[in-house]
């Protein structure tokens, strides 16, 4: 069996062709910035393996999921990637390659890699929360082997936080509702509070216990909504010393309010390798719609 994998991000698009075992063959990254380009060069790749099974696809949106919508597999006019406005990607990935195509959120491919992972492990293990923090936020959820939302994905980004004391004078930089979660705690927030990429802000700067102030409540949102095995934070935001802050804050949080795992087993970071989550999650979706169809949007039979 050959399985492809998309992980369709905002700046780049990273193509791997792999086994059911989640062993990647051959792969390569393309910039995203021009989708004509970008898609030539993703179908020329998959076109090297005339043996492909099926396609899983995890992409940025937002993008519509629902195969009884006339725009499925479309990347919708809400995007911020403007130049990537109502592209399909699903036609245009099997008007060139005939096999199935099944296409989900960059967070839910990941959320789905990070349960496969553990399935791997041996972990007892039945729900996964993955939590994206970078340009955007974007959370996926996978319970029991299925993703959930039937009127279409999660937009865990744009819950609203509590505000941090100390930073009550910063408005946030969602265009949609200002102070949510992404406005407040994404990448970009780094610059519009310290002058600074985030890269180059210490972490002793306090706009690091900030944002971990507004990701821990998402976390204890989400534990008291969800009540999942494990959140896995990741991104390019995230490193260990973060995590920990994260860690306190939530602490604090949900005060002793529920049961949960040790903190150091219940928010993690990725356990997939090199970063791979999404492409992990892509091959055993492949692999799933190969086997159950392509009628399955959310729900995938195990």
């Amino acid at each position: 069996m050959l399985l492809g994998s998309i992980e369709a991000g905002g700046t780049k698009f990273v193509c791997a062709v792999g086994n059911e075992k989640y062993q990647i063959i051959e792969q390569e990254t393309f910039s995203s910035k021009v989708p004509e380009q970008t898609l030539k060069e993703t179908v020329e790749f998959f076109k090297r393996f005339p043996e492909l099974d099926a396609i899983g696809i995890a992409a940025f949106g937002p993008v519509e999921v629902r195969l009884d919508q006339a725009d499925y597999g479309v990347i919708t006019n809400n995007t911020p990637k403007i130049a990537w406005r109502n592209v399909n990607l699903v036609k245009t990935i099997k008007d060139a390659i005939d096999v199935p195509v099944f296409i989900t959120s960059d967070v839910n491919g990941s959320a789905y890699g990070e349960y496969v992972v553990a399935k791997q492990r041996g972990e007892k293990i039945d729900s996964v929360v993955y939590y994206t923090v970078g340009t955007g936020i974007g959370a996926g959820i996978v319970i029991d082997g299925h993703f959930i939302g039937a009127l279409g994905l999660q937009e865990m980004g744009h819950v609203k936080v509590k505000r941090h004391p100390d930073d009550l004078a910063f408005g946030g930089l969602c265009p949609h509702h200002g102070d949510c979660l992404e406005g407040l705690a994404s990448g970009p927030t780094f610059e519009a509070r310290t002058g600074k990429n985030g890269k180059d802000v210490p972490l002793d700067d306090p706009s690091w216990d900030i944002m971990a102030y507004y990701l821990a409540q998402a976390a204890v949102q989400t534990t008291l909504t969800v009540r999942p095995n494990k959140i896995v934070f990741g991104g390019g935001v995230l490193s260990p010393k973060f995590l920990d802050m994260i860690r306190k804050h939530f602490d604090q949080e949900l005060n002793g309010y529920v049961d949960i795992p040790p903190l150091d087993k219940y928010l993690m970071m990725p356990e997939a390798e090199n970063n791979g989550s999404a492409t992990v999650g892509d091959f055993e979706l492949a692999r799933k719609v190969l086997i159950a169809g392509e009628g399955h949007a959310f729900a995938i039979d195990r």
